[in-house]
């Protein structure tokens, strides 16, 4: 019983961050029909100036536990910085062409932001481990987590909610839907679609710096960071169907708790595991959990 409850507790703190990085993957495509392969490259950018950020303010004294806020600063100002220049200024004129141009576009993009961050910060890692030790440990019955694990937790559920509760329950939330199921029609009812992109591809930026500012603490962050996160988000995107929200948290639950039993029981299949679970599920839903219903032309 004990090592369920680890596999079940350590494979939601892992989805928790996953899941955060996939909502923004999945809303950009959601809105813009884009799959952006340098949405890794956002993350890791992110969690270069959330290491950066938050190692200035505690050079001022600044409490550790107050970090955490510098981590969410820092994912703000990416996508405030970020969003626009690579929308803008290189998306939009490729929109309308076809989606393979599309996924070119942003691969060059992510080979290009590589090597942008090694010019920035250079190739050594970055620690910044008293923000994570500042939130002490919690006890889960019999085990123990560190509170920031269990932080991640809450920021997860708080980012997927809301971004469900803006979509479905608000005017403006409405009027991105309308722009995912026809940007023509939209377009036409007078909807200023341009500004929807790049609104809706500013929050999914904002999301994949978040992840990569929160996951900061967890980890060294160092050149090849965004590798990793790009191929495991797609995979739960790809498991949870393109496009929808409630398919991206169920689908990094679905990875999360496969590392989690590789890890725990055979670690050397900790990779092939999420592949091999994603492959078994195309199997049966090839569009993933969660497929959007696409109008049939006649």
């Amino acid at each position: 019983m004990s090592l369920l409850l680890t596999i079940l507790f350590d494979g939601i703190i892992y989805a928790s961050w996953l899941f955060i990085v996939a909502l923004g993957l999945t809303l950009v495509f959601g809105v813009l029909k884009i799959l952006n392969i340098a949405h890794g490259s956002f993350y890791a950018v992110g969690a270069y100036a959330g290491a950066s950020l938050v190692t200035w303010l505690l050079s001022m004294q600044v409490s550790p536990a107050l970090g955490a806020l510098g981590l969410v600063a820092a994912a703000v100002g990416v996508a405030a910085i970020v969003a626009p220049l690579t929308e803008r200024g290189l998306l939009r004129m490729f929109y309308g062409r076809d989606e393979v141009l599309l996924v070119l576009v942003t691969y060059a993009l992510f080979l290009m932001l590589e090597d942008v961050m090694k010019l920035i910060w250079g190739v050594n890692p970055y620690y910044v481990a008293d923000t994570y030790q500042a939130f002490g440990n919690v006890q889960l019955g019999a085990l123990s987590y560190v509170g920031y694990d269990v932080m991640l937790i809450g920021v997860a559920v708080v980012c997927g909610a809301l971004t469900w509760w803006v979509l479905n329950h608000t005017r403006q939330g409405k009027i991105v839907t309308s722009v995912i199921h026809s940007a023509e029609v939209a377009s036409s009812m007078g909807v200023n679609v341009s500004r929807i992109y790049t609104g809706a591809f500013m929050v999914g930026v904002f999301l994949a710096a978040l992840g990569g500012a929160l996951t900061a603490p967890m980890l060294s962050v160092q050149p090849g960071l965004s590798v990793g996160v790009i191929i495991t988000s797609f995979a739960v995107v790809i498991i949870g169907g393109l496009g929808s929200i409630e398919g991206a948290a169920i689908g990094a639950i679905v990875v999360g708790l496969a590392r989690a039993a590789s890890v725990h029981l055979w670690p050397p299949a900790e990779l092939f595991s999420i592949y091999l679970v994603m492959a078994a599920i195309l199997v049966f839903k090839p569009q993933g959990l969660f497929q959007r219903i696409q109008a049939r032309k006649i």
